[in-house]
């Protein structure tokens, strides 16, 4: 069994049924005030921590050409003093589908190179190995495509298709 293919299937998969869930998002939601967790934060969220968790370390994470400081927050930040990030600049729908092109390549590259999965995570807030969080991230990135997926159906009745595995090209 090939660990990085299989990982790598599931990510691509995961961020294929994201990617449908932002180009299916009208503008009208995608720049809604009224939630507290705004469409394209959460979107915007979703991918900058799939980047940082397929680094080796928090260490060795080079942010996306695109990082805004803390941006990456959906609340208070979770060390003292506990504040809450000034997020005013929306992402555009374009700006998001192109970190979803940057995460898709990071995913190739570091998965590929990725031959310890006994070794630690790299993340002191995350005391596991790397096969574990590989997991972990699937499932982050999926947690918010169902929560996104939600709204969207609410919203405007529009689903999103799941995927089993994505492409292996």
């Amino acid at each position: 069994m090939n660990l990085q293919s299989s990982f790598r299937s599931q990510f691509h998969a995961a961020l294929s049924m994201f990617e449908a869930v932002v180009q299916n998002c009208p503008d009208t939601l995608w720049y809604e005030q009224t939630p507290q967790n705004k469409f394209w934060h959460i979107a915007y969220h979703t991918l900058f921590y799939t980047h940082l968790y397929l680094q080796e370390s928090e260490a060795s994470f080079v942010p996306w050409a695109g990082f805004r400081e803390n941006y990456q927050f959906m609340g208070r930040q979770p060390w003292p003093p506990y504040e809450k990030p000034l997020i005013n600049e929306r992402y555009s729908k374009e700006e998001i589908l192109e970190y979803v092109a940057f995460c898709r390549k990071e995913i190739d590259a570091r998965l590929a190179a990725l031959d310890k999965f006994d070794a630690p995570s790299g993340f002191s807030w995350l005391p596991m190995n790397k096969f574990e969080l590989q997991i972990y991230n699937i499932r982050h990135i999926q947690h918010h495509v169902g929560q996104l997926s939600d709204r969207l159906r609410q919203a405007e009745d529009i689903g999103v298709e799941w995927l089993g595995m994505g492409s292996n090209e």
